[in-house]
């Protein structure tokens, strides 16, 4: 009879148990969907309120840069036709911004600096000779655009560019673009700029192998947090000459992959494409191209 009891007993306690831990979960359950609601309402409010912030008048203000390299060395790898072989590439590629924009007015400056260096030494025997470093990537642009809204879309502007190398042959050639024309910006993240009237003024040492000329500017440029860390970059240059829309027009096209990892730093690639007959006169290809991938950091 006693032991009947004391196992009932038992029985009542451990579902008793049961029952509180149940109502326990469920409660707690209630009181994390509860906080998870709060979470996505201050969520949704906070990146409204960062969009009225990056909507205000005023300047607005960024960097970005990234660099890349690798080594290889052989010694004495037989399996290799050149066994005493070394390779080095260090690349980098920054790039600034500093836009200034208004309700009836807007200016837009940007600034990018590609270098790339390379040092390549082969040999079948051990040599005491070291090569050096050799500049393969030396591009530096400059660009700034005003403009006057007539729409809050549509503005009339001007715009300045600027190209040339820095270490080696600078300002020959460089190239600077003077124009005005309008410029588009159905949402904020593009920017399209048509300058019919504009003048491609070439600065080079060798004034018979570059041509400048009177032509229409087009200038497309994207930028855009394409999901959470991840930022694309894209910006088109194009002039095409009245003169001789085949030999004297040049495109350029830069894109750009940012994946931020941590507070800034991450990895990215940055790829570059170019048309420009003038610079590449008896090459046999007339398409010039880039390609880096390293580290980056974005402020």
């Amino acid at each position: 009879m006693k032991l009947n009891f004391l196992f009932t007993f038992l029985l009542a306690g451990f579902s008793c148990s049961v029952l509180f831990a149940q109502d326990d979960k469920v409660s707690l359950e209630a009181r994390k969907a509860e906080l998870a609601k709060q979470v996505t309402g201050l969520t949704g409010e906070l990146a409204g309120v960062q969009a009225k912030l990056d909507a205000l008048p005023g300047w607005r203000k960024g960097y970005a840069g990234l660099v890349g390299f690798n080594l290889t060395k052989l010694t004495n790898w037989r399996q290799n036709p050149l066994p005493y072989s070394t390779t080095n590439n260090i690349n980098f590629n920054g790039s600034a911004f500093a836009n200034l924009i208004q309700d009836k007015y807007f200016w837009r400056n940007s600034g990018t600096l590609s270098l790339g260096w390379q040092k390549l030494q082969a040999d079948t025997a051990k040599s005491e000779n070291k090569s050096d470093y050799v500049s393969t990537v030396d591009v530096l642009t400059l660009s700034s655009l005003y403009g006057y809204r007539i729409t809050p879309k549509l503005a009339a502007s001007a715009l300045a560019e600027f190209r040339t190398a820095v270490i080696k042959n600078a300002f020959n050639p460089a190239y600077l673009d003077l124009g005005i024309g309008g410029t588009w910006t159905p949402i904020p993240e593009l920017i399209v700029v048509f300058h019919p009237l504009n003048y491609n003024y070439i600065f080079s040492k060798n004034e018979t192998k570059f041509v400048s000329s009177l032509g229409c500017k087009i200038v497309a440029d994207y930028n855009k947090e394409i999901f959470k860390g991840v930022k694309f970059k894209s910006n088109l240059s194009a002039f095409a000459s009245y003169k001789n829309l085949q030999d004297l027009s040049n495109v350029t096209w830069a894109n750009g992959l940012n994946l931020n990892l941590y507070k800034g730093l991450g990895l990215g690639v940055d790829y570059t494409l170019r048309w420009n007959k003038q610079e590449t006169q008896g090459l046999g290809n007339d398409l010039q191209s880039f390609l880096f991938f390293g580290l980056s950091y974005a402020l």
